[in-house]
């Protein structure tokens, strides 16, 4: 990818309100000794020394990745 495409990062509550997961399940899907384990869930960046975000066309990518619910 481009540093155009990933260059907008999204923090945890955008996160949160795009993918409609809450915080906790977000954090469940990257654990890998989790149950709802999901390797193909976008993994975070470190921002700062408490902080992480998403490159928003990763989401983008995963959620288009998901069987749409009828």
């Amino acid at each position: 990818m481009s540093a155009n495409t990933r260059s907008k990062v999204l923090r945890l509550k955008r996160m949160k309100e795009k993918t409609g997961i809450s915080g906790s399940s977000i954090y469940n899907k990257l654990n890998p000794r989790s149950k709802y384990y999901d390797a193909t869930f976008p993994k975070p960046i470190r921002l700062g020394l408490g902080a992480v975000g998403w490159f928003e066309a990763e989401v983008d990518a995963w959620l288009a990745s998901r069987p749409q619910a009828s």
